[in-house]
This record gives C-alpha cells, sequence and structure tokens, in this order.
C-alpha cells in the first residue's frame, strides 16, 4: 500500500466485516476502515474488534480512529497497535501537533498517520500537523469543516481551505493532500468533475465513500494518455539545459519539470535523454 501516492481513499463501516473484501477488491488505492462516524456509539467495541481481527487475518487498511478526546481513542489506539496489516491510521479532528507526535509512537514505526482537517483551528494549523512526526499526509473533511465555520460546503467556500491544505502540504515536505468525499452515489459525472477539480488544485487524492466512485476517483488523478503524448513531446522538444518550443508555446525549465511530473505519476520511466535534459 502506498500511502503517500495513493489516490482513492474508500471507507467501509468498522462494524461491517462482510463488506472489507470486497472493498479490498474494488480498485481502491486504500481500504479506509472507519471506527469513526460510521459507527454507533454502541457498536464501537464490537468494530473495533472486527477490524482488528481482519488487520490480523491477513487484510491491509488504513484505520479512520476516533477522535483524541473521545472516550473511544485511547481503545482504538491500543486494540491497534502492533497489528501486522495496519499502514495507516487517520486522525479526526486534528488539531495539535503534539498529539500526531504521541499518536505516531504509539502506533510504531511500520505504521503512519493521516491528519484528517475538519475544523478551523486544524486549518489554521496545517503546516504543523504536516510537519508533525509520523505525518505523510493531510486530508480534507469538507462537511465537518463547513459546519464548524457555519458555512455552506460549496467549490467557492471551500476553495480557500483546500489550497490553504496544498501549500501547508508542500511547505512540510509532505505528499499532496487527499480531498473530502463527494455524497453523490448514482451521478458519477460529479465525483469525476469534484475529483479533477482537486487535482487542479494540488491534490493527491480523494476519500471515497462508496466503491463506484473509484475507477472516476482514480482516473481524475492519473495522466491520461494525451497528457502523457504531450508530456513526452515537451520533453523531447528541449535541448540540454535550454528551452524550447512547441506548438507555438515557449518550453522553458517549469514546463519541463511539470511534464517530467506527468510521466512520473503515470509511471513512465524517463528515457536516457530526458535524464541528460535534467
Amino acid at each position: 500500500m502506498d500511502v503517500p501516492g495513493a489516490r482513492s481513499w474508500l471507507f467501509v463501516p468498522g462494524d461491517r466485516g462482510d463488506r472489507f473484501a470486497k472493498a479490498a477488491a474494488s480498485g481502491a488505492d486504500v481500504v479506509v476502515c472507519d471506527l469513526e462516524d460510521a459507527v454507533a456509539v454502541d457498536a464501537k467495541e464490537p468494530a473495533r474488534a472486527e477490524v482488528a481481527r481482519w488487520l490480523g487475518a491477513g487484510g491491509v487498511a488504513c484505520v479512520r480512529i476516533n477522535a483524541r478526546g473521545t472516550p473511544f481513542h485511547d481503545a482504538d489506539v491500543s486494540a491497534l497497535s502492533g497489528m501486522r496489516g495496519l499502514r495507516a491510521v487517520m486522525l479526526p479532528k486534528a488539531e495539535d501537533p503534539r498529539a500526531l507526535g504521541e499518536l505516531s509512537d504509539a502506533l510504531g514505526p511500520d505504521t503512519v498517520v493521516v491528519a484528517l482537517v475538519e475544523t478551523a483551528l486544524g486549518l489554521h494549523r496545517a503546516y504543523d500537523l504536516a510537519s508533525a512526526p509520523g505525518v505523510v499526509r493531510l486530508a480534507f473533511g469538507s462537511i465537518d469543516f463547513a459546519l464548524d465555520l457555519g458555512a455552506e460546503e460549496t467549490p467557492t467556500s471551500m476553495l480557500f481551505a483546500r489550497s490553504s491544505l496544498v501549500v501547508a502540504s508542500r511547505a512540510a515536505r509532505v505528499a499532496a493532500p487527499i480531498d473530502g468525499v463527494t455524497v453523490a452515489l448514482d451521478d458519477l459525472s460529479v465525483v469525476a468533475a469534484d475529483a479533477a477539480t482537486a487535482a487542479s488544485l494540488g491534490f493527491g487524492g480523494k476519500l471515497c465513500v462508496h466503491p463506484r466512485q473509484v475507477s472516476a476517483v482514480n482516473a481524475a488523478f492519473s495522466p491520461g494518455e494525451e497528457e502523457v503524448r504531450r508530456a513526452r513531446r515537451i520533453l523531447d522538444s528541449v535541448t540540454d539545459g535550454g528551452a524550447g518550443r512547441l506548438d507555438g508555446q515557449m518550453i522553458d525549465r517549469p514546463v519541463v519539470e511539470r511534464a517530467r511530473l506527468v510521466l512520473r505519476r503515470a509511471g513512465v520511466e524517463p528515457t536516457p535523454d530526458d535524464r541528460r535534459r535534467s
């Protein structure tokens, strides 16, 4: 499981063990077993045990635990620490960098942390959260964030927050952040549009609430064939250490670096000529 590079993060309720294998076979880059919002209070303990059983039996997942300060947080951490299939833990309502460091210490070196930003204070501290020990990515809980602000969740109202998370992630030298969920289940064009917008802002992935959303999300965060072809043409158009010209446009170093990024994201190995142009 490539947590820093993962595009699609599929939530599955922690008390629905019958869905874990289906989620793992959905094509999602990461399965997120959810012990928080998707699980009722009286089902927290059995859900925790269900997730631990699956991880111990060979399942691989990220787990969204309950927030620090809730009655369930410590038990979640205790039950999950050292589980062989646990690759990452997502901490909701992330606001305190020290708490993230303590969580990382408790989980051990084989488990990384994703900080889920869902409040104004969390956004205000986004750089510090991204810089905390063990944190490899930020994620955006857009619905709860809008609720915390008393704002309507629209692309315009959430633009500042989204851009801030991208900038904070880059400044902290962690992977591009993960965008929040799209609640549309039947109209995949909405999912695709939301994912494309997030990708254009600099996000690297998106949270999913249903398996049918996964393919649209993966596509949005993967370079298309035409984008890959153009990236290759850009690299072919420049000379060693200099600028070039392609389709009437100047090709300089930032454009070249962007082309290399596209090829890396597409899993295309650079040619010897590409390397010499570095």
